[in-house]
């Protein structure tokens, strides 16, 4: 894998991880957003986050 390929890879698993931290956070505590549907979005942003940072790993193992 080419030096841009992987960091893209690692740039994407560490996008996954801090949206799926954010997303946990404000589930839990209801910081650093507030309103109406943010449990609705907390969750798909988490099952998102989930499904990338999934696929980059798989990318990252296919790929050594």
């Amino acid at each position: 894998m080419s030096d841009l390929s992987k960091r893209m890879v690692i740039g994407s698993m560490i996008v996954a991880g801090v949206v799926a931290l954010m997303s946990a956070a404000d589930l839990a505590t209801g910081l650093p957003f507030s309103g109406k549907l943010t449990k609705t979005m907390d969750i798909l942003f988490l099952v998102c986050s989930g499904i990338l940072g999934y696929l980059s790993w798989t990318v990252m193992k296919e790929n050594k």
